[in-house]
């Protein structure tokens, strides 16, 4: 009949897109920057590649069967996932559970095997529980006992994670923190937290010495102050892996010596796939090709507030921000640890580094992303 308009749903196809061209360029550059690497230790240069593969193959399977669910479903789930991620960190850090690697126990294993960084599970456990709790407080959110309860809920699981995993607390927080001042409407008390919260980095860095006496302040952490400080004075020790990263940013030109061309991967940045990656880019691509990177991140940021600001409700809109935040928050702290504007905190560059769990579970929130896209509807 005229003039009847048919209603449609929206599928965000330019967001699987921009996914799937991060996530295969991330594929390329753990081929390039561990190949050397992986022929030395293990006698397979194709090791990491393959491994990092095989998990891509099956996440995007997993991001789509996500995608084509009802996220509403994760609404009735939200406390399931609180709970679950809280005796999974338990587990991780104080039991036979936690397999320690490189001096930390981040790893759920079985028998000594690691299965996965329970962490990166969090992450999501985070994003979806205060999604469910912001949206069923409504209104509410913005009085300051209602902050304070979601703040509270928040602490057991960012305490058990930076426990063992400082960077990653870090991000928990900033996730809590962003979801907060999107679905708040007092902004200035956002804005005066967020300047405490430099005041007080600063006031770390100023009585670095007098903190570690009192015992707030860790000896290594102390150390990452002053290799970022000075990096030239440690450059034997921690300020080693800064350095040559920033000699592969320098070296790398504008355009790059070429993809699989970097000289640093050859054992003088440590573990190049992994947080560093980013300085391969830029050996290997230059500033065109780091520049290339990070648009493709601020695209899918930009995707990310779309979706969220034509959600059909504010549980969808708040899922959205939560992942768009993470995005953010952690190509942000990385790409500043790689260029040495903040100190080396062992953060990994979504997508990019090399890390299976780190992948699967990005993915996981990509399929949550695209079902609220699934869910948005126009008319033709």
């Amino acid at each position: 009949m005229k003039g009847i308009q048919k209603t449609n749903r929206y599928y965000d196809y330019r967001l699987w897109v921009l996914i799937v061209l991060l996530a295969f360029f991330g594929l390329v550059m753990v081929l390039s920057s561990s190949s050397y690497a992986a022929a030395k230790k293990l006698g397979d240069s194709l090791y990491y590649f393959k491994r990092q593969g095989i998990i891509l193959a099956g996440g995007l399977i997993v991001m789509y069967v996500v995608s084509r669910l009802d996220y509403h479903r994760f609404f009735e789930m939200a406390w399931l996932f609180w709970g679950g991620a809280i005796v999974l960190m338990i587990l991780v850090n104080y039991t036979p559970f936690g397999v320690e690697l490189n001096g930390k126990k981040r790893w759920f294993g079985i028998g000594g095997h690691s299965l996965f960084q329970a962490a990166e599970l969090v992450k999501l456990a985070m994003i979806i529980f205060l999604s469910a709790r912001i949206t069923a407080l409504g209104k509410r959110v913005d009085r300051w006992p209602v902050i304070i309860l979601l703040a509270a809920l928040s602490m057991p699981l960012i305490i058990l994670v930076a426990d063992n995993n400082l960077s990653t607390g870090i991000i928990l927080l900033g996730i809590l923190f962003v979801m907060l001042f999107v679905a708040g409407r007092k902004k200035l008390r956002f804005a005066l937290a967020a300047g405490s919260v430099v005041g007080c980095a600063g006031a770390f860095v100023v009585f670095r010495q007098t903190l570690v006496d009192m015992g707030i302040l860790e000896s290594y952490q102390l150390e990452r102050i002053e290799v970022w400080l000075d990096p030239l004075s440690y450059k034997l020790e921690g300020g080693f892996q800064v350095l040559q990263g920033l000699y592969a940013i320098g070296s790398g030109g504008i355009f790059g010596k070429g993809l699989g061309q970097s000289l640093q991967k050859l054992g003088f940045v440590p573990e190049a796939q992994n947080d560093m990656v980013f300085s391969i880019i830029c050996e290997e691509l230059g500033l065109f090709g780091a520049g290339v990177v990070l648009v493709l991140f601020l695209l899918m940021l930009w995707r990310f507030a779309v979706i969220a600001g034509n959600a059909p409700d504010l549980f969808g809109t708040l899922l959205v921000t939560g992942v768009m935040g993470h995005i953010a928050i952690q190509v942000m702290l990385n790409v500043a640890v790689v260029t040495n504007t903040i100190p080396n905190t062992g953060i990994t560059l979504p997508f990019i580094s090399y890390g299976g769990t780190s992948v699967l579970f990005l993915l996981i929130e990509m399929g949550l992303v695209l079902s609220v896209s699934n869910q948005i509807k126009y008319c033709r």
